[in-house]
């Protein structure tokens, strides 16, 4: 492996670290409601486990309350028990064919409690962006030490891994202050 495929790669992994993050921050709630609070929830459909959003169609009835209208009226039963199963906390309640999925409104300890838990998955992703530079920067070393690549090289890389890594961390950073500020809104 190269210089150059070994900075490509770390800055590939160090941009899925980034999507991961992303992917677990829309999953934390915040006061307002969002379908894609319901993209874990599954539901027993004819035997198999299928993402809710297979089975019904999502949408926002107004800033706090989440629609569901499944496309089978049978499945309307199984796809309120699938959503009050879920650890979100949440409490649906049918109207004939349509689902709705009010919002509770969040106590300040739960909002922090809340801020607590994206503080720790930035942390987490954090963590994984600085283990790819290690990993980068080990693989150079390798190079120099199989004499592929000169201490001058190494040294480039190093330097290139290291602002690519800033540059991701900032990146989380903006993200974690961005979902704070979402929670703590009332």
């Amino acid at each position: 492996m190269s210089i150059e495929e070994i900075k490509r790669t770390t800055d590939g992994k160090m941009d899925q670290s980034i999507a991961a993050l992303k992917n677990n921050l829309t999953k934390i709630r915040t006061g307002r409601a969002n379908p894609a609070l319901l993209d874990t929830v599954h539901v027993d459909y004819y035997g198999s486990m299928v993402p809710l959003s297979q089975v019904a169609n999502l949408s926002l009835m107004d800033a706090r309350t989440i629609s569901v209208q499944p496309w089978e009226k049978s499945m309307a039963p199984k796809i309120e028990k699938a959503i009050r199963d879920s650890d979100l906390g949440l409490n649906p309640s049918s109207f004939g064919e349509l689902i709705r999925v009010p919002m509770p409104a969040m106590t300040e300890e739960r909002r922090k409690e809340l801020t607590k838990v994206v503080r720790s998955e930035g942390e987490g992703a954090k963590v994984a962006i600085r283990n790819l530079r290690r990993d980068a920067n080990e693989s150079v070393k390798r190079l120099v030490k199989d004499k592929l690549a000169s201490e001058d090289d190494q040294k480039r890389c190093e330097a290139d891994v290291q602002k690519v890594t800033d540059k991701h961390i900032a990146e989380i950073d903006r993200l974690v202050a961005s979902k704070e500020q979402d929670i703590m809104a009332v």
